[in-house]
């Protein structure tokens, strides 16, 4: 069954609303119609050549034609640190850090409050927040 208009606004908008809690400490760097990102808030170097950075990337939700996408960048570096969190938010993820959904119903808010807690941990013990 594809998804709805009004199925994926409410999938969006339930993710943006918990991404929306840790700024701060965390900087919005896109919000604009579809495309919500967060940042860390303290510049850093980035890539080979260290260029430096305003922050480093922490996640985001992206609207598509027919699914929503949540993309969590700390669960590169420890996947099976976050996994156990994350039972249910486990199924949908696809690729290392992008979590795809198509139900509103596969968006569980207080397992994405943990992860987003314990990646915002990650991130000041990386040294990419204050």
């Amino acid at each position: 069954m594809p998804l709805t208009v009004e199925d994926r606004q409410a999938i969006f908008d339930s993710i943006r609303a918990v991404l929306q809690k840790q700024s701060p400490p965390m900087v919005v760097s896109k919000d604009k119609a579809g495309v919500f990102e967060l940042m860390g808030n303290k510049p850093v170097p980035y890539g080979s050549k260290k260029t430096i950075v305003p922050g480093m990337y922490f996640s985001s939700v992206v609207a598509r034609k027919d699914m929503i996408s949540f993309y969590f960048f700390p669960i590169y570096y420890h996947t099976d640190d976050f996994i156990d969190l994350i039972p249910t938010l486990a199924k949908c993820l696809k690729g290392k850090t992008c979590f795809n959904f198509k139900k509103p119903e596969q968006v569980h808010v207080k397992e994405l409050n943990a992860l987003l807690k314990k990646g915002a941990e990650a991130w000041k013990k990386l040294g990419y927040m204050k």
